[in-house]
């Protein structure tokens, strides 16, 4: 464990975002939050998968998961929005253009009188 005046040091065996791609998802994120629908994040970097978990209440399961997944690269897409049933939302190879699909949530949530 690395003491807190030590810099982040990437695991050489675990996914992680990079800055850009965190900074892009914390964008999202800070725009859902100011317009009270989500509350809560966390994040679990693993050998194959860095996910974003995002949550209406601390002690619910995550409403969404944004995954990184690199061996998906050639395939069907790095990234990938997945809702909490397990359904794909959106996957690609495009960070910000998969991240678009809140766009049209956080209309509806601005949109909806309170």
């Amino acid at each position: 464990m690395q003491s807190p005046s030590q810099p982040f040091v990437p695991q050489p065996d675990r996914v992680a975002f990079d800055r850009v791609e965190l900074g892009s998802i914390l964008s999202v994120y800070g725009r859902m939050v100011a317009a009270g629908e989500w509350r809560d994040y966390a994040m679990a970097f693993l050998s194959d998968v860095a996910v974003f978990s995002i949550f209406r209440h601390a002690a619910e399961t995550p409403i969404y998961r944004v995954e990184k997944r690199p061996k998906l690269r050639q395939a069907q897409g790095l990234y990938a929005v997945i809702a909490m049933d397990g359904r794909i939302l959106k996957r690609g190879h495009d960070l910000a253009q998969v991240l678009r699909v809140f766009d049209r949530k956080l209309i509806r949530a601005v949109d909806q009188p309170r």
